[in-house]
């Protein structure tokens, strides 16, 4: 078979990790029931769009004295402890790939809506070939000022396109209109969606995993065995039709995830 080019895209928080964002406020000592709560109200009574509304509010912890800095955020990002089996799991896809098709390559991304300084500083971000996040600007003591990027429902399927056409190097952002120019006739595909696989745990995804099954691909559905009342959630994506299949968020060897993970190269390598 010919060479072909596949990309596995994950989620990070609930997907991966346990919700990154939680975690660093709670290590600062933030309130963090409170801090979501507030985020909901704002969201309920004045329409503000959710991931601007906690950017927001963090700034202004920062603004109070709160210690969210580059540098509070990047140690974060080193210490996280990702779910069981993470951390093997990209060598074990990449080798099955190649027992498939030598000349075949896996490639991984990461879209979240989390903060993207935490997670190109966590233990796995040198397993992916592109991470985008949101982004703060920061002061000159190095403390969160203003927003500089959201990464909403919706933007995560910019990044799919964008993977899809292979804007994936570090100008990237620098250059953020070349997702929207047409591909000329003879152009191909740096990954096509029918070669892609989507992971992801909640509402925030759904856009991703409808655009890939769309087009062909596959989209897989993971919930967190230790947190009962994030189950309801997790299977309406099988009820709407939002996923392909819906597995524990348990990446050891063997696992589900990867089961399913290796029966999608199948599909796409047979």
């Amino acid at each position: 078979m010919a060479a072909a080019r596949i990309g596995v895209l994950f989620d990070f928080d609930g997907t991966l990790a346990p919700d990154s964002t939680t975690g660093f406020l709670a290590s600062l000592g933030v309130d963090t029931a409170t801090f979501w709560e507030q985020c909901d109200r704002l969201i309920a009574e004045s329409g503000f769009d959710p991931i601007p509304v906690y950017l927001q509010k963090m700034i202004e912890l920062a603004r109070d004295g709160i210690p969210i800095t580059r540098e509070r955020l990047k140690a974060y990002g080193e210490s996280i402890e990702v779910f069981d089996g993470v951390e093997t799991l990209f060598d074990r896809v990449t080798a099955h790939a190649r027992e498939l098709s030598p000349t075949s390559s896996v490639e991984f991304y990461m879209l979240s809506s989390g903060i993207e300084t935490v997670l190109r500083s966590s233990p796995i971000a040198g397993r992916f070939h592109g991470i985008w996040g949101s982004e703060f600007t920061y002061d000159d003591n190095g403390y969160a000022a203003g927003i500089k990027n959201v990464v909403s429902f919706t933007e995560k399927t910019r990044y799919l396109y964008q993977i899809s056409k292979g804007i994936v190097g570090g100008d990237a952002r620098q250059q953020p209109f070349r997702v929207n120019e047409r591909m000329g006739e003879q152009e191909a595909f740096y990954i096509p969606f029918e070669r892609m696989v989507y992971i992801g745990d909640g509402l925030t995804d759904i856009p991703c995993f409808t655009l890939v099954r769309r087009y062909g691909g596959v989209a897989i559905g993971v919930y967190d065995e230790r947190r009962p009342k994030k189950w309801t959630q997790a299977w309406r994506l099988v009820d709407d039709r939002r996923v392909s299949t819906l597995v524990s968020a348990v990446f050891g060897e063997n696992s589900e995830i990867e089961r399913h993970l290796k029966m999608a190269l199948h599909r796409f390598l047979g």
